[in-house]
């Protein structure tokens, strides 16, 4: 699922192929948007999704203060942009839609993390 709330006037960052966004039990203070490129996220080694352009990651340690679950690698050079807490707070408040694409986007990593391997 795509969120299209992010676009290039928010500053986004630029991510080489291989560059490690954050790792599985890191604080997170942040979420992050695709607008370029791939990004694999990997739970003890194990890769469990791809998030590419339009997509989000790292929201979970924004909606319940727990460690980063997983371990975000850039797999395609990419070009992120970064959504602190205040900014997500935000985003939840003002954007109803946003807040409905969050909770569909974790519901369905939720289903895709208790099927069977």
């Amino acid at each position: 699922m795509e969120i299209h709330l992010f676009d290039k006037d928010q500053n986004p960052e630029v991510f080489a192929a291989g560059a490690l966004v954050f790792n599985e039990g890191d604080a997170g203070t942040e979420m992050f948007a695709v607008l370029e490129g791939a990004v694999d996220l990997t739970i003890r080694g194990r890769r469990v999704e791809v998030v590419t352009k339009g997509g989000v990651f790292g929201e979970m340690a924004l909606v319940d203060n727990n460690p980063r679950a997983a371990t975000a690698t850039v797999t395609a050079d990419a070009r992120l942009v970064r959504i602190d807490r205040r900014r997500f707070q935000f985003l939840v408040q003002q954007n109803p839609f946003f807040a409905l694409q969050l909770m569909t986007v974790m519901a369905e990593r939720l289903r895709r993390a208790a099927q069977p391997a």
